[in-house]
């Protein structure tokens, strides 16, 4: 959600993780962040994003217009991987989501850039709840066309994941 166009909305406790829908009529369960440390996990990782989406322009300024987002793959249907750029202007992050429980190596992305890109934000890192599995936090872009682009860089996809890259001249 906060990497895709348009505005966002966690909705009344959203970030607590809680088992039953919002109910006007008690308070937010805020014990579960005491009871549950992955819940507190949670709400940290929504703290994490939310600092990224604030400092990243790119994925805010162009909300409403076709120059703030592209996709860059869309037909991987056999790995279930789908990719895309959130745009301002000249700056740009890119986002790869793998959307299947097997972590994919080796996975060739076109980039919008001939530079290097660093992770930030990994889903999947063990500090937010998640399997861990590692990643590269630095790629650099290979003179490899690939996706349209004259260029690429080789990721590991963990399982169950979305990535936001950044060229590393402006993470």
């Amino acid at each position: 959600m906060m990497t895709r166009p348009g505005k966002k909305l966690l909705f009344m406790g959203t970030e607590l993780a809680p088992w039953s829908e919002w109910n006007h009529e008690t308070s937010l369960e805020w014990h579960l962040l005491r009871d549950d440390p992955r819940r507190a996990q949670l709400l940290e990782f929504i703290g994490r994003l939310a600092r990224v989406y604030r400092e990243r322009s790119e994925l805010w300024r162009r909300d409403h217009e076709w120059e703030g987002f592209s996709w860059i793959s869309t037909d991987d249907r056999e790995n279930s991987v789908l990719a895309f750029a959130r745009r301002d202007g000249e700056q740009h992050s890119v986002v790869a989501m793998n959307l299947t429980p097997i972590p994919r190596r080796h996975y060739r992305l076109g980039v919008p850039e001939a530079c290097a890109y660093r992770e930030l934000i990994n889903s999947d890192a063990a500090e937010w709840a998640g399997s861990g599995h590692p990643t590269r936090e630095r790629v650099v872009a290979e003179p490899a066309p690939f996706h349209g682009f004259p260029q690429s860089v080789e990721l590991t996809l963990p399982p169950l994941s979305v990535l936001v890259l950044a060229p590393e001249r402006s993470a």
